[in-house]
């Protein structure tokens, strides 16, 4: 069934953001494409989610920034007058032991990860919270449920974003909902980076990686269903997060 709304996805020029954008995009949003540095895949994007009958407007700004998600916001509401969904996209992904993590790089996936979940549910959320209904989506990962220790300011930062989902389910309720979406290891064909190393396939119960449709079927639900849920956390992980052992 095809809806209408207005959805901002932050860090949504490409890989998984831009394929949630465009899931979202093909059952009625009109869309807000955030970007840092991405500027010509912003606008590629934009132009693919024009081709599918919606409008778009691409919107830099970095969400740690306060100033920035202002403006992120105004521009936002300048163009469409109110916010329907929110995605909580953008992510920095960081591998470092322990003892090689300096105070910068803490910072920039903190800031970014977690800062900049909050500042933009904060401003987005008042809109929300004004207009009598609206629906945030955070993306969280599996390194916030499970404890990853070549990557400890990432899996800190989505743990964070795990209590933030349930803390502002709470502060927004009753018109706004507020759910996270915790994937595992998704393979997007093309964008993959050949230095990451993903889990062994005899550690997922499911035996495979996961898709992006595998992500955004999940969006698309929480975005245009699900009323009555908020607060949740759905690991999209094929069954990873259990810590599943052959027997």
């Amino acid at each position: 069934m095809s809806i209408s709304g207005v959805a901002i996805v932050t860090g949504s020029a490409r890989r998984l953001g831009r394929q949630v954008a465009l899931s979202l995009a093909r059952i009625g949003f009109d869309l807000v494409i955030n970007y840092r540095r991405s500027h010509a895949e912003a606008v590629r994007t934009c132009d693919e989610i024009r081709s599918v009958g919606r409008d778009c407007i691409h919107v830099q700004a970095d969400i740690s920034r306060p100033t920035d998600v202002e403006n992120l916001v105004q521009e936002s509401l300048d163009k469409y007058r109110r916010i329907d969904v929110l995605v909580n996209n953008a992510g920095i992904f960081m591998r470092r032991p322990w003892d090689e993590i300096d105070r910068a790089m803490w910072e920039e996936v903190i800031g970014t990860n977690l800062t900049g979940v909050f500042l933009c549910s904060q401003a987005v959320g008042r809109e929300m919270v004004k207009q009598g209904y609206g629906r945030i989506i955070n993306l969280a990962s599996i390194g916030g449920i499970q404890a990853w220790a070549k990557h400890i300011p990432y899996s800190v930062s989505k743990s964070g974003v795990i209590s933030l989902t349930r803390c502002f389910a709470r502060a927004l309720a009753p018109s706004v909902t507020v759910n996270a979406v915790a994937p595992g290891t998704i393979i997007i064909e093309g964008e993959e980076d050949p230095s990451i190393q993903h889990a062994p396939l005899e550690r997922i119960p499911m035996k495979r990686y996961g898709t992006p449709a595998d992500i955004t079927s999940l969006v698309v639900f929480l975005a245009r269903s699900a009323p009555y849920v908020t607060g949740q956390v759905f690991a999209a992980d094929g069954g990873r997060s259990i810590d599943f052992v052959p027997i």
